[in-house]
């Protein structure tokens, strides 16, 4: 997992893909022992802020899709591997915290 994703742009992309189910997978865990942890208020809260997170994830990263190149493609599929990962450790920590 902590590998650098080399190789061609066919090849960094689906290393990126791959990478990005691993911390989905993650998040969605976190996600729902958050989600089990909260009180009755926050855990519609937190599914409220969970779909606008996604949403926010997925037109942020399409900003660096849209861009020229292939390394266009390169930089899309590292926004989604990073903002899905730095989003699984914050819901980790409020696992934590519950």
């Amino acid at each position: 997992p902590d590998q650098p994703c080399d190789g061609s742009t066919y090849e960094m992309v689906e290393c990126l893909k791959a990478k990005t189910a691993q911390w989905d997978k993650r998040m969605t865990i976190a996600y729902q022992r958050a989600l089990h942890a909260g009180e009755p208020k926050q855990r519609e809260q937190l599914r409220v802020a969970q779909r606008l997170w996604i949403q926010y994830r997925d037109a942020n990263c399409l900003y660096y899709d849209l861009g020229e190149g292939t390394i266009a493609r390169i930089e899309a599929g590292e926004c989604m591997r990073s903002m899905t990962q730095a989003r699984a450790l914050e819901l980790e920590g409020k696992e934590d915290r519950n």
